[in-house]
């Protein structure tokens, strides 16, 4: 059946030219344009939904977590999500105005290189979806929690009991199961009623999701148990400062006649060296005080014979000197005048 786009230019093309042939030519160049857009539309719808699909991240507790939200830059905003609940909403132009969520998961992020999230101290509950919106497109990303963990914890002893658990959330996967270092395979949770040499390696829990399948190691160790003591006694050992006794007859060993008040030759060899060089360090150091001191003492006296005599300078007052204080003697005695002469 034709469709009214294709009746219509072969409307337009029948009246040009006469005959089949150039309507059917009409026909087949038209279909092959509409094919060629079905193809570039499909692609491009394909194309998005990869974009939109994101990626899976498995994290682990207490760690921290980088999602990409695929896009380097931004020109309106950016903002991210959890589930429904918001992480942060940053601006482009006042990004002094950037909101941030009151949820648990919101404390504990930031933004990393403009679009990016960054996630510290991993939880269980931070696993699920996370969307990226910039600009007004979305994309959505998926944090797969895993935790594997044994039962007692650190290095099993042979023939103890002993579990394995493997967890995960975040995933839509029903169940997950181990591997075991020789390939068996067992349920999230393995119980191992007597714990074997051969259950040392590196055991694998295993999850799929979404068809992808992921793997987290666990690495067991065990430790072999200890060689069983010998029946024999040992030896006693004479006690520090004692003589062990012999049975009569029973000749000393020579190592025991070397002793001197408990102790073996050699530590009284080191206990004299080292006092001898403690007696020489107190004796140097002596001598050496008794040289600086003699040496101080003349060149204190070098010193003071390079001084100058210097005459002693009194305090002198400055006031006018007294006026000289007159003689004390006879006096002498005004001439008297001459008597006048009678007539």
């Amino acid at each position: 059946m034709r469709t009214g786009l294709e009746v219509y230019f072969l409307r337009r093309a029948s009246p040009q030219r006469s005959g089949g042939s150039t309507g059917d030519a009409a026909l087949l160049h038209i279909q092959g344009s509409t094919l060629r857009m079905k193809t570039i539309v499909c692609f491009g719808i394909v194309l998005c939904s990869l974009c939109a699909a994101g990626e899976v991240l498995v994290g682990k507790l207490g760690e921290k977590v980088i999602l990409q939200c695929g896009m380097t830059s931004f020109k309106s905003y950016v903002e991210w999500h959890h589930g429904t609940d918001m992480i942060f909403n940053k601006p482009k132009k006042t990004p002094q105005f950037k909101r941030k969520g009151n949820n648990a998961i919101a404390l504990r992020s930031k933004d990393y290189r403009e679009t990016n999230l960054q996630i510290s101290g991993l939880k269980e509950e931070d696993a699920g979806k996370f969307t990226c919106t910039v600009d007004g497109i979305s994309q959505e990303h998926t944090l797969l929690m895993v935790s594997v963990s044994a039962d007692p914890p650190g290095e099993l002893q042979v023939g103890e009991k002993a579990s394995l658990q493997c967890g995960v959330r975040g995933h839509d996967s029903a169940a997950q199961q181990w591997t075991s270092p020789n390939g068996q395979k067992h349920p999230e949770t393995v119980r191992i009623e007597s714990v074997a040499p051969s259950d040392a390696g590196t055991w694998e829990c295993v999850f799929s999701h979404e068809g992808k399948e992921y793997k987290e190691r666990l690495v067991i160790k065990v430790k072999e148990p200890e060689a069983a003591a010998s029946t024999q006694k040992p030896e006693s050992t004479p006690i520090h400062g004692s003589i062990p006794q012999y049975p009569p007859g029973v000749s000393q060993s020579p190592s025991v006649t070397s002793l001197l008040l408990g102790l073996r030759w050699w530590v009284w060899v080191a206990v004299g060296v080292g006092s001898l060089v403690v007696f020489l360090l107190v004796v140097l150091v002596i001598v050496l005080c008794k040289r600086i001191k003699r040496r101080k003492r003349r060149y204190l006296k070098m010193k003071m014979g390079r001084l100058p005599l210097q005459p002693k300078q009194y305090c002198q007052c400055e006031r006018p000197a007294a006026a000289e204080k007159p003689r004390q003697g006879r006096r002498r005695e005004k001439p008297k005048a001459p008597l006048p002469q009678l007539m």
